[in-house]
């Protein structure tokens, strides 16, 4: 059933949503952000974790979240007075399933 769930999320990821999501891991910053809250686990990190992690200024890490948020790549959350960044699994793995999911159509293969 589980199974059946994924087939149904990935066939309403447009090429929209996965261009969007592709161009929100397409420069060396942002991805770095998003390996490091995928390194962190489902308990995320604060901004002020993530900054002490990679060395990027306040002013250009709120843009990275913001720009990986946008796409859905990062959930935030406030706790108190910090935010907790997440990485969005489920989105993550089907940006990686959008691409797959053809695999050797043209081949003559079948896709998984």
């Amino acid at each position: 059933m589980e199974h059946q769930h994924r087939e149904s999320d990935l066939a309403r990821l447009s090429v929209e949503e996965a261009a969007q999501g592709f161009a929100a891991v397409g420069s060396e910053p942002r991805l770095d952000v998003l390996m490091t809250l995928v390194r962190a686990g489902p308990e995320g990190l604060t901004v002020g974790d993530i900054q002490t992690r990679l060395s990027i200024p306040p002013s250009t890490l709120a843009h990275h979240l913001k720009f990986l948020s946008a796409a859905g790549l990062v959930e935030q959350d406030r706790q108190g007075r910090s935010v907790v960044n997440r990485a969005a699994f489920e989105r993550i793995e089907s940006l990686a399933d959008y691409l797959l999911r053809e695999c050797c159509i043209d081949a003559g293969g079948h896709s998984s």
